[in-house]
């Protein structure tokens, strides 16, 4: 995620080569970039917009799309119990309040952008909010 620029022009990958692992980063850097779109829109609201980060976690679709950085990294993956204990603690906790809009790795927010070349800016994610909306058929002008 930190590592891939949103291709705005390309969102679905169909004018260059694909790439399972470059496809899957843009798709969290995306999803990362609407939680905070999505708290924003829904502030005056109960609901808490937030994404997860699992850490690197022992699974059939890390060693099958990284299979070189899986092997190095062998012992160290979490197991899928330590994968999910953010995601359960989102789900379930008090201590998240709305409206969110923030990224948690072990239960603690954790920066967006690490690369200045691939932040988006709040501009970028009103247009990215824009182009899923049309791509989901809500139009570009979805009101949520």
């Amino acid at each position: 995620m930190y590592t891939q620029r949103v291709d705005f022009d390309d969102l679905q990958w169909q004018s260059r080569p694909f790439s399972g692992p470059r496809a899957y980063a843009q798709a969290k850097r995306i999803q990362v970039a609407l939680m905070t779109e999505w708290a924003r829109r829904f502030a005056a609201t109960t609901i808490s917009f937030n994404a997860m980060h699992p850490g690197w976690a022992d699974t059939p679709g890390l060693a099958e799309s990284l299979p070189g950085f899986y092997r190095l990294m062998r012992p160290l993956p979490r197991t899928l119990d330590e994968g999910i204990d953010t995601l359960t603690w989102l789900a379930t906790s008090d201590d998240v309040v709305p409206p969110g809009g923030q990224l948690y790795l072990d239960r603690r927010p954790r920066p967006f952008d690490r690369a200045t070349q691939t932040r988006l800016t709040a501009a970028d994610r009103r247009e990215l909010w824009g182009r899923i909306s049309a791509l989901a058929g809500f139009g570009p002008a979805a009101r949520y």
